[in-house]
Order: C-alpha cells, then structure tokens, then sequence
C-alpha cells in the first residue's frame, strides 16, 4: 500500500486526510468550506503548519479538483499514482450494509435509495464519490457507513412500537450515527486499561454538536440513542433529541407552521441555542452561566440529565458496566462536563479523579483505581477508521 485518502463530504464542504500505509501517519489533513460560494475556505495543513485561503469553489468537482492539484503543487504527492485508496464517509447504509464496501454502481444505487433516510447527508457523500471517481476513475473507492456499527443491535432494540408495516414498506426503525467513532473508542478505551474490548461492557459518549450514545457488549453495539435520523437521542448543540412526537402537532396548530417547518426548527433552532437563547456552543454556554445567565445553566442541565437517563437505561441493558468512554469535541475538551455527568452517575459506583480528568484531548483515565467503572477520555479519529476499512477491503481484492 502506498497513500490512503479519507473523505467527509457535507453538503457545502470537503473534509480529508492524507495517510501513510503501513505506519498510519497522518501526511496532511485539511478542510475546503463553503462550497458553492466566491469566498470559499481552503484550510491544509503541512508539517504542522495551516495554510488558509479564500477563493471560489463552485462545487464539489472543483473542491476535489483544487485539492488533488494542491497535493501536486506543493509536492505532497509526485503524482496520483500514489493514491493507492479513497475512503468515504457516508451517513446512512439502511440495513443494506452492515460493513464497509468497495464501491461500484450497484453501491452507489443502494446509497441513492437510502438519501431518503439521510436527505442532508447520503446526497453530498454520494457528490463527495462521484468527483473522486472523475478524476481518479483507476483508484479503488470505499464507503464507509456511520450506521454499519450499529447494524448488531436487536429488534427489540431497534424497533418503533409503531404499526409494523411502516418498517416493512419503508425501513422505519433505529438506525443510530457516529458508528465509526463508537467503534474506534470503544476500542482504544479497552486497550487504555489493557484489556479486550470483547470481554467489556462499555458505554461510549460521543458528545459534541452532535451527540449520540452506544451500549457495547463484548465489542457490539446492543443499543444507541439516535434513531431513524439524528434527531433521535439526547438534547445537542441545535437538535432537540427525543421529544413527546405530539408537540409536532401542538406547534403546528399554535405558531401555523407546517410539519417541515417545525422540523427545522427541532433538528436547527433547539438543543443548546434553543434552550440557552445564547449559542449552540457548549464552551459560550459555561462562560454565560458563570455569568450568571441561568438558561444557559439549564441548557446543559438538561443534556447531562438526558445523559445520566441513558447511560443508565444502558447499565441496566448491559447488565453492568466496566467502561465509560468520553469522545468527540465536548467530550474530549470540556472538563466541566465530563465532571458533571459522573456526578450524577455515583450510583454506580464511579469514582472522579478531579486532577486526572483536568486534560483535553488526550487518552487519558480519569477516575480513581478505586472507582468500581472507569471512565476514560479517547480522542476520536473517524478518519483513521474509513483508513483502515479502505486498506482492509482493498487488501481482500488482491
């Protein structure tokens, strides 16, 4: 294997990283925003430094052009012979994949079916292929799926208590998000305190704008709190999570706004920014409570309740716990919460080791030797893990 590149393409931007194979180091990594505009952010970074810069991109084909081109110009690359992988990030598998794939027209049909079940995400990853494809058409590309971890879950844990054929004709049921994260820091988080991962009962916190929750039994997921969409779950930095499904109507009939409409507002304008009326950004959300501003204290109040809801709806589901995880941008920098959501899971008999958990960003245990479950902190790298699906898949074709 040479060079492997992981893609995450959002609606109006291309993120991406560069890796090196066998040794996994990381060879560039960066970010092209607000695709589709004359003032487009390009953000690479090289030898530890970022070079940034504003210019039009008007759209996903030029974005992986301009990228492509920059590999070449700046010497990153000799030629695109050396790009011997592209993984992608795609949102939404259904129950059709369960793991990673090479991707071929059949794939890129089921993806296109599944845009219905991800309508702002599976569209822009499936753009994000299509400009890859064009312009590295010899290069093997995979897709990865934020839902293929989850896909182990029981139906007792999946299924709505909904009339059964809405599942038949159209696949409504649990799907869950951010299952490569789950899966890499359930992972690490078991060799942080030298044991396997399938001999764990583990919980991981993938906690940032978006937030989700897994159950994981001897290294499956058995549950995860988002559902059919993001919107399913714990309250996030603009999403309501799980709500009554009856205040869709009484919205409606109150403020004359249409289903989409209040959608909009449950998935855009609520979680932290509609609670707090301040920021959807948990760190403008401390600085504003230790002002004083009590909604901004509730706002995260109510998240680390809903938290404390599930970890122990899990506890109970797992039949005991032996690991906590703590992942993704709140999780992994914000000590506050961390602190937080322990406290209010003593009963179980965790333990916080307030000067260990004083850390941001880095592997690390925070609880007591004492405390009967540990709680650990594990950067998460979800682009090491489409890396490692890549060159797993493209390795078994050869």
């Amino acid at each position: 294997m040479k060079k492997i590149m992981a893609v995450n393409a959002g609606s109006s931007s291309l993120k991406f990283q560069l890796l090196a194979i066998p040794s996994e180091k990381v060879i560039t990594e960066g970010i092209i925003e607000r695709i589709g505009m004359n003032d487009a952010y390009y953000t690479i970074k090289l030898d530890g430094k970022k070079i940034k810069e504003i210019l039009p991109v008007k759209n996903h084909a030029q974005a992986v052009e301009l990228l492509l081109n920059d590999l070449l110009t700046k010497k990153i690359i000799a030629s695109f012979d050396e790009i011997d992988g592209v993984g992608h990030r795609v949102v939404h598998g259904g129950e059709t994949f369960k793991e990673s794939v090479l991707i071929d027209e059949s794939v890129i049909a089921e993806i296109t079916k599944l845009c219905d079940l991800a309508p702002l995400h599976n569209p822009a990853n499936l753009t994000g292929i299509a400009a890859f494809s064009k312009i590295l058409p010899d290069v093997k590309q995979v897709a990865v799926f934020d839902t293929a971890f989850h896909q182990t879950m029981s139906q007792e844990a999946y299924m709505y208590a909904v009339p059964y054929e809405w599942y038949e004709k159209y696949g409504l049921r649990k799907y869950g998000a951010h299952g490569t994260s789950h899966q890499f820091v359930a992972s690490e988080g078991a060799k942080l305190i030298n044991k396997a991962v399938e001999d764990l009962k583990i919980i991981t916190l993938h906690l940032g704008n978006g937030a989700s929750i897994a159950a994981i039994k001897n290294g499956k997921c058995i549950d995860t709190s988002m559902g059919l969409t993001p919107l399913g779950g714990i309250p996030m930095g603009t999403r309501s999570g799980d709500i009554d499904p009856a205040v869709v109507e009484f919205i409606a009939e109150k403020e004359n706004l249409s289903i989409k409409e209040i959608l909009n507002m449950l998935n855009k304008k609520s979680g932290y920014l509609g609670v707090s009326g301040v920021s959807n950004d948990s760190r403008d959300l401390e600085e504003g409570m230790e002002a004083g501003n009590e909604r901004c204290r509730l706002a995260l109040d109510i998240q680390y309740k809903r938290i404390a809801d599930y970890v122990g709806s899990y506890y109970i589901y797992l039949g005991g716990l032996d690991l906590l995880v703590f992942t993704a941008g709140i999780g992994e920098n914000s000590n506050r919460a961390r602190s937080e959501i322990i406290r209010r899971l003593q009963v179980l008999c965790l333990e916080l080791d307030e000067k260990a958990n004083d850390v941001r960003s880095k592997a690390t245990i925070i609880t007591k030797p004492n405390s009967k479950v540990v709680a650990v902190l594990i950067p998460t790298n979800e682009e090491l893990v489409i890396v490692r699906d890549t060159v797993r898949i493209i390795q078994n074709i050869h």
